[in-house]
Protein backbone atom coordinates (compact mmCIF):
# COMPACT_ATOMS: atom_id res chain seq x y z
CA UNK A 1 0.00 0.00 0.00
CA UNK A 2 1.37 3.78 -0.88
CA UNK A 3 -0.37 6.44 0.76
CA UNK A 4 0.80 9.75 -1.75
CA UNK A 5 0.22 13.14 -1.06
CA UNK A 6 0.46 14.81 -4.97
CA UNK A 7 0.91 18.85 -5.10
CA UNK A 8 0.43 20.37 -8.62
CA UNK A 9 1.81 24.42 -8.42
CA UNK A 10 3.17 24.63 -11.52
CA UNK A 11 0.29 27.49 -13.15
CA UNK A 12 -2.18 29.52 -11.78
CA UNK A 13 -4.29 26.32 -10.26
CA UNK A 14 -3.19 25.74 -6.81
CA UNK A 15 -3.63 21.73 -6.06
CA UNK A 16 -3.35 18.67 -3.86
CA UNK A 17 -4.73 15.41 -3.51
CA UNK A 18 -4.11 12.26 -1.42
CA UNK A 19 -4.21 9.28 -2.90
CA UNK A 20 -4.05 5.47 -1.77
CA UNK A 21 -2.15 3.19 -4.33
CA UNK A 22 -3.02 5.58 -7.24
CA UNK A 23 -7.13 5.72 -6.20
CA UNK A 24 -7.95 9.81 -5.25
CA UNK A 25 -8.90 9.84 -1.57
CA UNK A 26 -8.94 13.91 -1.39
CA UNK A 27 -8.27 16.92 -3.30
CA UNK A 28 -8.12 20.50 -2.80
CA UNK A 29 -7.66 23.46 -4.97
CA UNK A 30 -8.07 26.83 -6.50
CA UNK A 31 -7.47 28.83 -9.66
CA UNK A 32 -6.69 32.15 -9.55
CA UNK A 33 -4.83 34.17 -11.64
CA UNK A 34 -3.37 35.96 -8.59
CA UNK A 35 -1.01 33.20 -7.96
CA UNK A 36 -1.97 32.63 -4.42
CA UNK A 37 -0.03 29.37 -3.77
CA UNK A 38 2.33 30.72 -0.92
CA UNK A 39 -0.74 31.36 1.08
CA UNK A 40 -2.69 28.22 0.33
CA UNK A 41 -0.84 25.03 -0.54
CA UNK A 42 0.34 23.75 2.83
CA UNK A 43 -3.42 24.79 4.22
CA UNK A 44 -4.60 22.52 1.28
CA UNK A 45 -2.39 19.69 2.58
CA UNK A 46 -3.76 19.79 5.92
CA UNK A 47 -7.06 20.07 4.27
CA UNK A 48 -7.11 17.15 2.37
CA UNK A 49 -5.05 15.15 5.31
CA UNK A 50 -7.97 16.21 7.81
CA UNK A 51 -10.64 14.74 4.93
CA UNK A 52 -8.92 11.71 4.35
CA UNK A 53 -8.51 11.16 8.42
CA UNK A 54 -4.99 11.01 8.01
CA UNK A 55 -1.64 12.36 9.35
CA UNK A 56 1.66 13.43 7.85
CA UNK A 57 3.26 10.08 9.01
CA UNK A 58 0.93 7.74 7.48
CA UNK A 59 2.44 9.49 4.28
CA UNK A 60 4.94 7.07 2.09
CA UNK A 61 6.10 9.63 -0.36
CA UNK A 62 5.68 13.15 -1.19
CA UNK A 63 5.15 14.12 -5.36
CA UNK A 64 5.30 17.59 -6.94
CA UNK A 65 4.68 18.61 -10.91
CA UNK A 66 8.12 19.05 -12.21
CA UNK A 67 7.49 21.79 -14.61
CA UNK A 68 7.85 23.37 -17.07
CA UNK A 69 5.29 26.32 -15.94
CA UNK A 70 5.67 28.85 -13.93
CA UNK A 71 8.59 29.73 -12.16
CA UNK A 72 7.46 31.37 -9.31
CA UNK A 73 4.96 28.61 -8.86
CA UNK A 74 7.59 25.09 -9.50
CA UNK A 75 9.60 27.15 -6.95
CA UNK A 76 7.00 26.99 -4.37
CA UNK A 77 5.56 23.44 -4.91
CA UNK A 78 9.11 22.53 -5.26
CA UNK A 79 10.09 23.70 -2.16
CA UNK A 80 6.97 22.41 0.07
CA UNK A 81 7.97 18.80 -1.60
CA UNK A 82 11.60 18.89 -0.12
CA UNK A 83 10.98 20.28 3.36
CA UNK A 84 8.15 17.60 3.73
CA UNK A 85 10.34 15.08 2.60
CA UNK A 86 13.08 16.29 4.95
CA UNK A 87 10.48 15.94 7.43
CA UNK A 88 8.91 13.04 6.98
CA UNK A 89 12.53 10.88 5.79
CA UNK A 90 9.96 9.76 3.10
CA UNK A 91 10.79 9.68 -0.94
CA UNK A 92 10.11 12.62 -3.61
CA UNK A 93 8.41 11.80 -7.14
CA UNK A 94 8.58 14.21 -9.88
CA UNK A 95 5.75 14.26 -12.45
CA UNK A 96 5.89 16.39 -15.26
CA UNK A 97 3.50 18.86 -16.13
CA UNK A 98 2.84 17.81 -19.60
CA UNK A 99 2.33 14.26 -18.72
CA UNK A 100 0.10 15.14 -15.69
CA UNK A 101 -2.74 17.31 -18.15
CA UNK A 102 -3.22 14.56 -20.56
CA UNK A 103 -4.28 12.26 -18.10
CA UNK A 104 -7.68 14.52 -18.19
CA UNK A 105 -8.01 13.75 -21.69
CA UNK A 106 -7.39 10.06 -21.34
CA UNK A 107 -10.86 9.25 -22.46
CA UNK A 108 -10.60 11.17 -25.80
CA UNK A 109 -11.07 9.84 -29.13
CA UNK A 110 -8.49 12.01 -30.48
CA UNK A 111 -5.08 10.44 -32.65
CA UNK A 112 -3.01 13.28 -30.84
CA UNK A 113 -3.42 15.06 -28.02
CA UNK A 114 -1.08 18.24 -27.24
CA UNK A 115 -0.83 19.90 -23.83
CA UNK A 116 0.35 23.80 -24.25
CA UNK A 117 0.99 26.11 -21.51
CA UNK A 118 1.12 29.76 -22.01
CA UNK A 119 4.67 31.14 -22.37
CA UNK A 120 5.23 34.52 -23.39
CA UNK A 121 4.04 36.37 -26.43
CA UNK A 122 2.94 33.86 -29.26
CA UNK A 123 5.23 31.15 -27.28
CA UNK A 124 4.25 28.01 -25.12
CA UNK A 125 5.35 24.71 -23.55
CA UNK A 126 4.01 21.85 -25.95
CA UNK A 127 4.45 18.18 -25.96
CA UNK A 128 2.71 15.57 -27.87
CA UNK A 129 0.96 12.21 -27.20
CA UNK A 130 -1.10 9.53 -28.94
CA UNK A 131 -4.22 8.14 -28.23
CA UNK A 132 -2.73 5.58 -25.76
CA UNK A 133 -1.07 8.69 -24.10
CA UNK A 134 2.36 7.60 -24.94
CA UNK A 135 4.46 11.07 -25.53
CA UNK A 136 5.99 10.66 -29.25
CA UNK A 137 7.44 13.94 -29.26
CA UNK A 138 9.95 15.67 -26.22
CA UNK A 139 9.08 18.74 -24.14
CA UNK A 140 9.81 21.75 -25.89
CA UNK A 141 9.34 25.84 -25.89
CA UNK A 142 8.43 26.85 -29.55
CA UNK A 143 7.05 29.98 -31.13
CA UNK A 144 3.22 29.17 -32.51
CA UNK A 145 2.37 30.18 -36.22
CA UNK A 146 -0.16 28.50 -38.79
CA UNK A 147 2.60 25.76 -39.07
CA UNK A 148 2.65 24.56 -35.99
CA UNK A 149 2.48 21.01 -35.60
CA UNK A 150 1.39 20.26 -39.17
CA UNK A 151 3.00 16.51 -38.96
CA UNK A 152 0.44 15.64 -36.71
CA UNK A 153 -2.57 17.38 -37.76
CA UNK A 154 -1.91 16.10 -41.31
CA UNK A 155 -1.96 12.21 -39.63
CA UNK A 156 -5.51 12.68 -37.39
CA UNK A 157 -7.67 14.28 -35.31
CA UNK A 158 -5.76 16.99 -32.76
CA UNK A 159 -6.70 18.06 -29.61
CA UNK A 160 -4.99 21.21 -27.76
CA UNK A 161 -5.82 21.58 -24.36
CA UNK A 162 -3.95 24.22 -21.93
CA UNK A 163 -3.66 27.98 -21.25
CA UNK A 164 -1.52 28.04 -24.20
CA UNK A 165 -4.58 26.78 -26.80
CA UNK A 166 -5.63 30.00 -27.21
CA UNK A 167 -3.50 31.84 -28.89
CA UNK A 168 -2.66 28.49 -31.01
CA UNK A 169 -6.39 28.25 -32.27
CA UNK A 170 -5.57 31.99 -33.58
CA UNK A 171 -3.05 30.16 -35.50
CA UNK A 172 -4.20 26.22 -36.30
CA UNK A 173 -7.50 26.96 -37.73
CA UNK A 174 -8.72 23.34 -39.37
CA UNK A 175 -11.52 20.89 -39.33
CA UNK A 176 -9.41 18.36 -37.58
CA UNK A 177 -8.35 20.68 -34.63
CA UNK A 178 -9.99 21.02 -31.46
CA UNK A 179 -9.26 23.29 -28.50
CA UNK A 180 -9.86 22.98 -24.37
CA UNK A 181 -8.35 26.68 -23.39
CA UNK A 182 -9.99 25.60 -19.92
CA UNK A 183 -7.70 22.95 -18.70
CA UNK A 184 -5.50 23.50 -15.99
CA UNK A 185 -2.69 20.85 -14.27
CA UNK A 186 -4.34 19.10 -11.32
CA UNK A 187 -2.96 17.21 -8.75
CA UNK A 188 -6.63 14.83 -9.27
CA UNK A 189 -4.77 13.15 -12.05
CA UNK A 190 -1.54 13.09 -10.26
CA UNK A 191 -2.26 10.03 -8.41
CA UNK A 192 -1.95 6.95 -11.27
CA UNK A 193 1.45 8.70 -12.45
CA UNK A 194 3.10 9.19 -8.60
CA UNK A 195 1.85 5.56 -7.81
CA UNK A 196 3.28 4.18 -10.86
CA UNK A 197 6.63 5.79 -10.21
CA UNK A 198 6.13 4.62 -6.54
CA UNK A 199 6.25 0.67 -7.88
CA UNK A 200 9.09 1.69 -9.78
CA UNK A 201 11.28 3.17 -7.08
CA UNK A 202 11.50 6.28 -9.34
CA UNK A 203 12.79 8.80 -6.86
CA UNK A 204 14.15 12.08 -6.86
CA UNK A 205 17.41 13.07 -4.92
CA UNK A 206 15.72 15.31 -2.41
CA UNK A 207 18.71 17.63 -2.16
CA UNK A 208 19.77 18.54 -5.94
CA UNK A 209 16.48 18.29 -7.35
CA UNK A 210 15.60 21.23 -9.38
CA UNK A 211 12.05 22.18 -11.47
CA UNK A 212 12.42 21.95 -15.00
CA UNK A 213 11.60 24.99 -16.07
CA UNK A 214 12.49 24.57 -19.97
CA UNK A 215 13.55 28.54 -20.00
CA UNK A 216 15.38 30.71 -18.08
CA UNK A 217 13.90 33.24 -15.70
CA UNK A 218 13.94 36.91 -16.78
CA UNK A 219 13.05 39.31 -14.24
CA UNK A 220 11.08 42.24 -16.17
CA UNK A 221 11.80 45.37 -14.86
CA UNK A 222 9.89 48.41 -14.87
CA UNK A 223 9.64 50.58 -18.14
Amino acid sequence: MALILNLETATTNCSVSIAKDGKLLAVKEHNTPSYSHAEQLHVFVQEVLKEASLTMTDLDAVAVSKGPGSYTGLRIGVSAAKGLCFALNVPMISIPTLSNMVEQAKDSEMDYIIPVLDARRMEVYSAIFDNSLSQVRQTRAEIIDHNSFQEYISKGKVLLLGSGAEKCKEQLVYDNVSFDITLVPSAREMGCLSFAKFKEKDFEDVAYFEPYYLKDFILQGKK
